[in-house]
């Protein structure tokens, strides 16, 4: 009983379960939000750096108290920890710049990139190694991520979203990994896995979870979300004059974005660039796809543990095997999921749900920052490199991200036609 309390990946839906509900009931009222700005001074007003300081102050407190039940050294990681907060907080404000974030590069682009700066340009400090948390700050944004799935919202478009948003993916995914590992004959399959998810559901967030439940290295889960960004971008940017060029319906056009472009974020930015229905349809689409996130990464850690994983001549794994080794977090993420769709809306209503997960979703994208800022901490270029494996990572994304498009335009042209 007491393993529930000694390892990161329950900590994750204990820590998540805490933001929920304590929006919910109204402890947390308020989590800082840097602002978008074009001019320099309006970056990071004077009236955020308390707010700043203070939302910092707690995270770190709710974070220490979970390492040091599990009994990690909790002091050396409380003087680490203002170094990986200021360097998130410095890739919002980059992030945020508005000509930079309208083309895609937010946040996590730059919580990455300044990590892998400092990491390679001058290696990571020893006394900031205890700060780097980053399957705890992960598996804690996934489980925000997952209350943000509400059923009555993505099921509005009903057959013709699901269609869309939860046949090709599994297609794309499975032709991706045999392709991946029997044509481009890449040794890991853990990299092959996290790069054929990151592609076919839903980008960065897909990336993690999959990564963590195959165990991927982390330069390899680096190696696939650097990838899915930069595609993401071109995607985002040349998807709407595609569209118009080839006059799709903007039902058709929402789908094809939605069940395309890997971030979130992308996904609206692309589909308001053709018409304010299509943005709706896309959203709704991507959200469909989120959901599949729990799902696949429990399939991958069932696949890996049962059949990669397992040398040949061995006793098979028990099902008590397969539970330890199962990300835990992913209960989390589902729980999370059902509690605000099935409890929180029916008993709140929507509009004070909405307000929930608005506090909810911008604790996610504060753990996903450091998170980030870690991942970058923890790489090296030369470790990059390996896991590119002479191009065959892009080769990889590449041609899943094609199969991709062209399943995904046939399908939002079979099950959004005439609507």
């Amino acid at each position: 009983m007491l393993s529930v309390f000694k390892k990161e990946d329950w900590w994750a839906n204990w820590l998540g379960g805490f933001f929920i509900l304590g929006a919910t009931f109204g402890l947390i009222r308020f989590i800082p939000k840097l602002p978008k700005w074009d001019v320099l001074q309006n970056a990071l007003s004077v009236d955020l750096i308390l707010p700043l300081l203070l939302w910092g102050l707690g995270l770190a407190a709710v974070t220490g108290i979970a390492l040091k039940i599990m009994g990690e050294d909790v002091g050396k990681y409380l003087k680490a920890f203002p170094a990986v907060f200021g360097l998130a907080v410095l890739a919002f404000i980059i992030g945020n710049q508005k000509t930079l974030n309208q083309y895609g590069f937010n946040d996590v682009i730059w919580a990455l990139v300044l990590g892998l700066l400092i990491s390679n340009l001058w290696r990571k400090p020893a006394w900031i190694v205890p700060a780097i948390r980053t399957e705890l700050f992960i598996k804690t944004g996934l489980v925000l991520l997952g209350a943000e799935i509400l059923f009555n919202k993505v099921l509005t478009l009903g057959s013709h979203g699901l269609g869309v948003a939860w046949i090709v993916p599994p297609t794309v995914m499975i032709l991706m990994y045999l392709y991946g590992t029997r044509v481009l004959k890449i040794d890991s399959k853990a990299l092959v896995a996290t790069v054929a998810t990151c592609t076919s559901v839903c980008g960065v967030s897909a990336a993690i979870a999959t990564g963590a439940a195959v165990k991927a290295k982390k330069e390899e889960i680096s190696a696939a979300i650097s990838v899915s960004l930069i595609v993401t971008v071109i995607m985002m940017v040349g998807m709407p004059v595609l569209i118009r060029w080839m006059g799709l319906s903007d039902a058709i056009a929402g789908a094809w974005i939605g069940g395309t472009v890997d971030s979130t974020g992308a996904v609206v930015m692309a589909g308001s660039m053709v018409s304010p229905y299509a943005m709706e349809v896309a959203a709704i689409v991507k959200m469909l796809q989120n959901a599949l996130i729990g799902l696949v990464a429990f399939c991958w850690a069932l696949f890996f543990v049962t059949r990669v994983e397992q040398e040949p001549g061995v006793e098979k794994l028990s099902i008590r095997e397969i539970w330890r080794r199962f990300p835990k977090f992913i209960l989390g993420f589902v729980a999370a999921s059902l509690l605000t769709s099935f409890v929180l809306v029916p008993a709140l209503g929507e509009a004070k749900v909405d307000g929930i997960l608005t506090i909810t979703a911008t604790a996610r994208n504060w753990l996903f920052a450091l998170a980030f800022v870690t991942i970058g901490l923890d790489s090296r270029f030369s470790s990059l490199k390996k896991a590119f494996r002479g191009q065959a990572t892009v080769n990889l994304h590449l041609v899943g991200q094609a199969i991709n498009l062209v399943l995904t335009l046939l399908a939002a042209l079979f099950f959004f036609r005439g609507l």
